[in-house]
């Protein structure tokens, strides 16, 4: 008898010790505004989760996408506390638009904010800078402590390019027939293309963040980079904390876009992109060599109306896809789970479906609290001006799909 008490007492006292996960089980899903919809463009927004378990959210705002004004705005949800704290300012540089904000933090617990700041009020124009952060687990902005600029440095940039241009025209020769770059075909494209990437000043300018960072095991932090300037991406990486960087071979794939990365179990880093051609779907490419080179970059079978996409690792090694899952605008957001590494995605759940041409929900931030849960930031407009609206869920919730 004594035996069975101690066991009864062990289990009672087992499962006591687990009531999040227990509640984790069930589906779940809540949404908010961070703020009221208003007539300023709010844009491209992140999301961390601090090691005290604050909410971290940032995005750029503005009159408009590159005006003077536009800055880095933030603001925090408090752990335990239902709502978002008011707007602050997490960085600006006076007189020159700041832009695609995303943040990471890293092993010492340090906060680190990336963004392109344009320096004459167009894409190409853009350096990326960054600040580092001990002090931001506290009401209002974080306190900075330093900040630098990531030189973007290219090997062989011309022979990649006219390399990858070469590529694709071989690959998609019905594509390149009904091109639209600027009416002249492939051959003027190219020839602009390879004029562009031989002037070193175009090819260390004009790159730009947008979704997080990724640390390796290694210690290696890698910064996705793309370029509007010449449609295809880059990795910046560091060894070092900083000190010094490196640029990656180019993902060439003419459109490729805004590289989201996520790791393999056997090492294998899978780089998922928008898709600014003509192909209408998430691009994909992958390196074996933790980020220094890639491989082609091909089309994926799902869909891309030219908007952002983020993927993540969760903690039991499903990966979690966010985007837009049409081809004719961003009036719908999805999230799709697989459970074999990006092979298949087997269960989607949408987070936004709104009436086409009547609103969009799109550019997503995406992670995994430590208590399992997913966090959602994305832009939402719908007739009342935008805003940046937070989702929290569970892979429950995604896996019973739309019906659920």
């Amino acid at each position: 008898m004594r035996t069975l008490v101690l066991v009864v007492m062990v289990v009672a006292a087992a499962l006591a010790g687990r009531p999040a996960r227990a509640a984790l089980a069930a589906p779940f899903h809540q949404a908010e505004l961070i703020f009221p919809q208003e007539n300023w463009h709010n844009h491209s927004p992140c999301i961390v989760e601090c090691p005290n378990g604050d909410l971290l959210a940032c995005w750029y705002h503005g009159h408009g996408e590159k005006t003077d004004e536009v800055i880095i705005e933030g603001a925090r949800k408090a752990k335990g506390k239902p709502a978002w704290s008011a707007r602050f300012l997490m960085a600006d540089t006076p007189n020159y638009p700041d832009h695609n904000p995303c943040m990471i933090i890293d092993p010492q617990k340090r906060l680190w904010l990336f963004w392109p700041n344009l320096l004459a009020n167009r894409w190409e124009t853009a350096i990326t800078k960054y600040k580092i952060s001990r002090n931001y687990q506290k009401p209002g902005p974080p306190v900075w402590a330093w900040q630098d600029l990531i030189y973007v440095t290219p090997t062989n940039f011309e022979e990649q390019i006219t390399a990858g241009i070469e590529r694709y025209a071989a690959e998609h020769p019905d594509l390149v027939q009904r091109a639209t770059m600027d009416k002249t075909g492939i051959a003027e494209y190219a020839r602009r293309m390879k004029e562009r990437a031989a002037d070193k000043l175009q090819q260390r300018l004009g790159w730009m963040t947008r979704v997080h960072p990724l640390l390796l095991p290694s210690g290696r932090l890698i910064v996705p980079l793309y370029s509007d300037n010449f449609d295809i991406s880059i990795m910046a990486l560091t060894d070092d904390w900083g000190k010094t960087w490196q640029a990656s071979t180019v993902l060439m794939g003419v459109g490729n876009v805004q590289p989201s990365v996520v790791r393999k179990n056997d090492g294998t880093l899978v780089a998922m992109m928008r898709e600014n051609g003509l192909l209408e779907r998430i691009r994909r490419s992958e390196s074996k060599d933790e980020g220094m080179t890639w491989g082609p970059v091909e089309s994926m079978d799902l869909p891309n109306p030219g908007s952002s996409v983020e993927v993540i690792r969760l903690q039991n090694g499903h990966w979690a896809l966010i985007y837009n899952d049409t081809t004719d605008g961003r009036h719908s957001l999805a999230v799709s789970i697989s459970d074999d590494e990006g092979k298949a995605w087997k269960w989607t759940r949408h987070l936004e479906q709104l009436e086409p041409g009547k609103g969009s929900a799109a550019y997503p931030s995406l992670i995994q609290a430590r208590d399992g849960r997913l966090h959602a930031l994305y832009r939402y407009e719908a007739g009342q001006g935008s805003s940046i609206k937070h989702a929290g869920f569970n892979e429950e919730w995604v896996t019973q799909g739309d019906a659920g």
